[in-house]
């Protein structure tokens, strides 16, 4: 049988910058042979810094101005890793996390910015506002203005009178007026004059408006401290004068400055410590790494710290990478030496400078507006495009089946070293190299046991590896189980051997990371090759003298109570067709990561006569098993259920988005449903919208679920919700799912 490409090389991209999102467009447009890309991302949403201004000042939504990186990967085979990096070891040719395995790359591209300056003045004040992250920017604003007292007039102080103090301070103004909050706002900045390196006509032009907004220049004195206020509550400037400020607000706004993270970028640094590269864009040090936008200082040559130039290295990144991957020369990227400067006013209009000619107007605006729109239009085209032709001309090579398909006991060597390396714990019991676990009969004698296997269904092997130990340790927990070890069943892509090692170990890092927190021991298990992902775990685990929970014990007047929230299979869907928000994305997956070890000792303590885990079949399904079981019905509250559903299910079903999986839960669980009560399309597409990593349904005599109920919300399962009845039943189960139904418990 032929197989698909072979992936043999490691493209990362570190940062979410508009020269590395360039790369990721041309990426999904003509993918490079065999390699595959990997952005990484602290954030799961990207912001283009020339809206910010425009978004403040009301006339863009936050949206516009917000590349959805789960959208703009989804489908096109690039693996998006949302967490932020810490280092770069250029020897070991490794990415760094603070909390997950290290990340091997081939050749690396990094951009993740700059800081506003001086740093050590203000990063511990609760009053400061840093501009970046842009990212998180508008919502910490938000916060901030909140907390103040409406009776009294906000003073702020942008501390950095570049091109962006000066356009936060016309659109923060503008910001406030909307919001009808009296103000008073001082722009300050060290030097004599604001907008160093722009014409005079334009300064001008830009001190009338600030004069015209009553917006204060305070110029000449630099920023020697900031403190709170002594017996009021303010935040207070010392100035290198020896003058003061008080501001109830500080948004600092300075000049570029590496992030302290760079520190661990083990690569050769400018004075000011920025990453130093050559005109090819790549770092001086001879190792297959780039540096771009305001994260790298040119040695030879003078770039401003400017998103302009930014955009401008994104055709020649995308040029020296191919060129670095096929082993040709590198071309020099040559910035322009002028380029057209837009400030917007916040009103309407906005500021122009272009080669020495300055306006002020509507249609400066309206140009600026044009320019960004067309920008973003490149970003914001969700749709997964199609793969390209050529694929089937690529070289195939036959594979083995049987034990042929094992991957080599080198790769699982240095994996399982690795593995040992960051948890010993869990993989203490795997040093001998037998042919099959032996358990220790003194120590460990499993009774429960079960399997769960899955085809990938998330980019990051790493998350996959956690989602899916938690989804196959549910099982056990359902039961009221102990887990005590695991065995991975794994299936990787084929690839060459270092593609593969590095994969298998995020995957099992990603696992041994839950199993660590769990208590619960890595067995071994099983890795052959084949022509997709796949990953999977059998477990054991003990009673330690207790019943089990059945499904079979429900009794009528049960009540039902669910501890996690419904839709995973619909997100996941929209997800592979590019129509999952990066904000339901991430709350699905804060979602299956919520394990369900603590909600199984909490329920130990009181009287659980029936409970299941809530996975493929769904909430219909699985209490439909239940009920069978129990020979009993259940009335399910229309309202509980959809407080149980997670954020964007109900528009994504509207929409007809749903699993593969869920016309058969349709089939098998329509013909239960009470006929004298008509269930709405929602209802029925949440109980049957296939679970991965659900959460537990229990069934709890009546007097203690909304004890137990509380119990589960004090120890973090915020979204439990009690969310139906139990009835007898004579004949065939019933489910009615009712809009007037009240369950009479506390919520």
């Amino acid at each position: 049988m032929n197989s698909p490409p072979q992936f043999t090389r490691d493209l990362i991209l570190v940062g979410a910058g508009h020269t590395n999102l360039h790369i990721v467009r041309q990426w999904r447009m003509r993918p490079v042979r065999d390699v595959q890309l990997t952005l990484i991302s602290p954030f799961s949403r990207a912001t283009y810094s020339g809206m910010l201004p425009g978004t403040l000042a009301g006339l863009y939504r936050p949206e516009e101005m917000q590349i959805d990186l789960y959208r703009f990967t989804a489908g096109t085979g690039i693996r998006l890793i949302v967490a932020e990096a810490t280092g770069l070891l250029p020897d070991e040719r490794l990415i760094t996390f603070a909390d997950r395995a290290p990340m091997r790359f081939d050749v690396a591209a990094v951009g993740i910015g700059s800081v506003p300056g001086q740093r050590e003045l203000w990063e511990h004040s609760s009053r400061v506002l840093s501009i970046k992250p842009m990212a998180t920017f508008l919502s910490r604003l938000e916060a901030a203005v909140s907390r103040h007292p409406v009776s009294q007039p906000l003073r702020c102080v942008i501390v950095g009178s570049g091109a962006g103090g000066t356009e936060i301070a016309f659109c923060l103004d503008q910001w406030l007026q909307r919001r009808g909050i009296a103000h008073h706002l001082t722009l300050l900045d060290g030097h004599d004059e604001i907008l160093p390196g722009y014409v005079p006509a334009f300064i001008r032009r830009a001190r009338r408006l600030l004069d015209e907004r009553g917006i204060e220049v305070h110029l000449g004195q630099h920023v020697a401290a900031v403190s709170e206020s002594a017996g009021r509550d303010l935040a207070e400037l010392r100035l290198s004068g020896g003058a003061t400020l008080t501001a109830d607000i500080i948004i600092w706004a300075t000049s570029a400055s590496p992030p302290t993270v760079l520190d661990q970028f083990k690569l050769p640094k400018t004075d000011g410590g920025f990453l130093a590269v050559r005109a090819t864009l790549q770092t001086t040090a001879d190792v297959p790494v780039f540096v771009v936008g305001d994260t790298a200082s040119f040695v030879d040559q003078r770039v401003p710290k400017a998103g302009v130039y930014a955009v401008r290295e994104g055709p020649i990144l995308w040029e020296n990478l191919q060129n670095m991957l096929a082993g040709r020369d590198l071309v020099d990227y040559r910035p322009q030496r002028d380029f057209l400067s837009l400030l917007a006013t916040g009103d309407g209009r906005a500021l122009l400078q272009y080669k020495g000619w300055t306006q002020h107007g509507t249609w400066a605006w309206k140009l600026k507006d044009h320019i960004d729109r067309k920008f973003m239009r490149m970003y914001q085209d969700y749709q997964p495009p199609q793969m390209a032709g050529g694929e089937s001309s690529r070289a195939t090579v036959m594979h083995c089946g049987g034990c042929g398909s094992k991957v080599g006991s080198e790769l699982l060597s240095r994996v399982l070293q690795r593995l040992r390396t960051a948890f010993p714990e869990i993989t203490k019991s795997i040093d001998a190299p037998d042919d099959a676990f032996v358990l220790a009969p003194q120590v460990i004698r499993p009774e429960v046991f079960s399997v769960d296997y899955f085809r990938a269904f998330l980019d990051d092997p790493y998350l996959l590896g956690r989602v899916t130990v938690l989804h196959a340790l549910s099982d056990l927990w359902a039961m009221g189980a102990v887990p005590r070890g695991v065995q991975a069943i794994v299936t990787l892509p084929y690839g060459s051997v270092h593609v593969q090692q590095e994969l298998l170990l995020q995957l099992l890092s990603g696992a041994a990371r839950e199993l660590a927190a769990c208590g619960v021991e890595l067995w071994g298990g099983h890795t052959i090759e084949g022509p997709q992902l796949q990953l999977g775990f059998s477990v054991a685990g003990q009673l330690n003298g207790t019943n089990p929970w059945r499904k079979s014990g429900l009794r009528p007047g049960d009540h039902l109570l669910l501890t996690k929230r419904l839709g995973t299979g619909t997100l996941l869907a929209a997800h592979q067709r590019g129509l999952c928000r990066a904000e339901w994305f991430d709350q699905m997956v804060a979602e299956m990561l919520v394990s369900n070890q603590q909600s199984r000792e909490v329920a130990r303590e009181f009287d659980v006569y029936a409970a299941t885990d809530v996975t493929g079949f769904g909430l219909g399904g699985h209490l439909l098993e239940m009920l069978t079981a129990s020979r009993c019905s259940a009335v399910i509250s229309s309202e509980a259920l959809s407080r149980s559903l997670l954020p964007g299910f109900a528009e994504l079903a509207g929409e007809g988005i749903e699993s593969t999986l869920a016309p058969a839960n349709r089939e098998s669980v329509r013909s239960h449903l009470a006929k004298e009560h008509a269930t709405t399309n929602g209802d029925l597409a949440a109980l049957i919208d296939p679970q991965t990593s659900g959460g537990l349904l229990l069934g709890v005599a009546v007097d203690q679920v909304a004890e137990l109920l509380s119990a589960m919300r004090t120890v973090g399962y915020t979204n439990a919700v009690q969310i139906g009845v139990v009835h007898a039943e004579a004949g065939v189960p019933k489910i009615v799912v009712d809009r007037s139904a009240i369950i009479t418990h506390s919520q």
